[in-house]
């Protein structure tokens, strides 16, 4: 039987295009954020479903309605929202994420933050949904969340075989950064600095300590939940060194199992049975590769920093009461200056691979108290803010001011989660709805 042939065979110089296409002038540098938080109903505690009379299909149902927002849908389900560049959708435990168009100033990311929420809260209370700004599901677990009625979700469920894969997609939140590149170089640089850089932000930003209403033992549970999700495809890209270049970055996306393909007829799953090498080599059964595979599959490939026509710095639990701007904040002072580029270098000189990849897997449980080599990750994080906010000062666009709601945790040597299990183990003796007052304030 001939192949069923979609366009002309892909091969790789086309799919180099795609990442050179994300070359553009300084000047036109802007920040992007993804935000996905946690929704619950509030007088349970428990996960928000999604097709109850009160669910999470309904609150998207009722918010298009009186703010004249386009559906997303996935064979006729409701699985987002979009106007514009901006979208809300469902992650696939009905986590609600808000993806903004990036923009040159992080005050502007939050002011269209602040009027979504404004905009969404009298819709969301009617339903009796809060959306938490935590890193992992307080009070319901995997076992009682069920994911939502988009296909891809279904596919990947069955096949991720981590044995923390299902927490990960059902249970939590996290916040991303997206970042432009002028060139190849430049974009490697970054690309090298930024995964050096996310078991330390991991680590700064720890808020999930509390999962299924008990202390997990973890500062990060959801960080916890990447490491034990799917070891072909998530970690970090290569060994971070400075000879790594777009071509190889690829490289490793292609040598990574497929879990399906879509096509007319819907989605084919391959669960694993090809790479995408292979798949660009001698095709699958009747059909051969083409750019929309490849765009689906390296969507399907979860590194803690992933390259696109953009970076996207991926594994920080999400945190709310100005901390979500911090994020923003220190990847902004650092990537998008180059003397600041070279401190950080200077700075994570005396560690190789190993103590990144050793840290990469301490960080959940101990957070700025881990080790890297005969340092503390809390000493290492204060010199990344001070690095960051001294970059941020020389832009003079006031931006240092939202690095001072992390300021007041890192600077003391604590997180997110500290705080929380502190309360947790003290005057909230254990008390699931003071913790989700909290998170709530």
């Amino acid at each position: 039987m001939s192949k069923i042939q979609t366009q002309e065979k892909l091969d790789k110089k086309e799919i180099l295009k795609l990442f050179k296409s994300g070359c553009k002038p300084v000047e036109q540098h802007r920040i992007g954020l993804e935000y996905e938080r946690l929704p619950i109903f509030s007088v349970t505690s428990k996960a928000a479903d999604y097709s109850s009379e009160f669910g999470v299909c309904n609150f998207l149902r009722d918010f298009a309605k009186e703010e004249n927002w386009d559906y997303i849908t996935d064979d006729y389900n409701i699985i987002g929202l979009k106007q514009g560049h901006d979208t809300i959708t469902l992650e696939p435990g009905c986590q609600i994420e808000l993806s903004i168009k990036p923009e040159f100033l992080i005050e502007v990311l939050e002011s269209k933050i602040d009027e979504l929420n404004r905009q969404m809260k009298p819709v969301l209370n009617k339903s009796g949904i809060s959306l938490l700004n935590y890193g992992v599901s307080p009070l319901s677990t995997h076992k009682s969340i069920h994911l939502i009625p988009k296909k891809r979700y279904h596919i990947m469920a069955k096949y991720l075989w981590g044995i923390l894969s299902d927490v990960m997609m059902r249970e939590t939140a996290g916040i991303q950064c997206c970042i432009d590149f002028e060139s190849e170089e430049d974009a490697m640089k970054k690309f090298r600095i930024a995964n050096k850089l996310v078991p330390f932000m991991t680590a700064m930003f720890a808020n999930s300590p509390i999962r299924g209403g008990v202390e997990t033992g973890y500062k990060s549970f959801r960080a916890l939940s990447w490491l034990n999700t799917d070891n072909d495809r998530c970690g970090f890209v290569g060994q971070i060194d400075d000879r790594f270049s777009f071509e190889e970055y690829i490289d490793y996306v292609l040598d990574s199992p497929m879990i399906f393909i879509n096509r007319e007829s819907g989605a084919i799953p391959l669960n694993g049975k090809i790479n995408f090498a292979e798949f660009l080599e001698k095709g699958f059964e009747d059909f051969d590769a083409d750019i929309e595979d490849f765009k689906l599959h390296a969507n399907l490939y979860f590194p803690e920093v992933r390259l696109r026509n953009f970076i996207e710095i991926r594994n920080h639990d999400c945190v709310g009461k100005g901390l979500q701007y911090s994020i923003l904040a220190i990847y902004k002072g650092i990537l998008y200056n180059h003397g600041a580029m070279e401190e950080i270098d200077e700075i994570f000189k005396p560690f190789e691979y190993r103590d990144f990849s050793e840290l990469r897997y301490n960080v959940p449980k101990s957070a700025l108290n881990a080790r890297i080599g005969k340092f503390f990750v809390k000493d290492i994080a204060k010199e990344i803010l001070y690095t960051a906010e001294k970059s941020l000062i020389e832009m003079d666009t006031g931006e240092e001011k939202y690095l001072d709601a992390i300021k007041e945790y890192t600077l003391n040597g604590v997180t997110p989660a500290d705080i929380i299990i502190r309360n947790w183990n003290g005057v909230w003796n254990k008390d699931i709805k003071k913790l989700i007052k909290f998170l709530n304030e």
